[in-house]
């Protein structure tokens, strides 16, 4: 397998992992919704093989996953649980600039609101320590 089909394997493994862990399954649960063994769905996730098809519609119909963001890391996985997420991250954000006394612009902070949805879109879910890098980047 050459490394551009192993990187978009690793990539459609990465965002398989996180739509499983945002619905609460094990991959054994995961294995059986989908219709592939345990030991298949464990090779999709590591980036080792392809998901077929069949599979990627099941995920669709189930969980209304976006194949676009599965496949490509593009678009919403769930439109619904981006906002619900983005709600979230800014009431953690918040509540840290507040506990820490730390006073950014509105702008500065919407900047890390961007680059923070902008990486969970993208599939690539950002650590808040991280995010606490940032706010030190940006402190007036």
């Amino acid at each position: 397998m050459g490394r551009e089909v192993a990187d978009f394997f690793t990539g459609i493994g990465a965002r398989l992992t996180i739509t499983r862990n945002e619905t609460g399954l094990s991959q054994t649960e995961m294995a059986k919704k989908i219709g592939v063994s345990l030991r298949a769905y464990h090779s999709y996730e590591k980036g080792d093989r392809g998901l077929p098809i069949e599979a990627l519609v099941t995920l669709h119909e189930k969980f209304d996953s976006d194949v676009n963001w599965i496949l490509l890391g593009t678009k919403s996985a769930r439109i619904e649980h981006d906002i619900d997420a983005l709600e979230e991250f800014e009431t953690s954000l918040d509540r840290f600039l507040t506990d820490q006394g730390i006073k950014i612009k509105s702008e500065k902070r919407g900047a890390i609101v961007a680059r923070w949805y902008r990486s969970l879109t993208d599939g690539k879910e950002i650590q808040m320590e991280a995010v606490h890098t940032w706010i030190e980047l940006l402190r007036e």
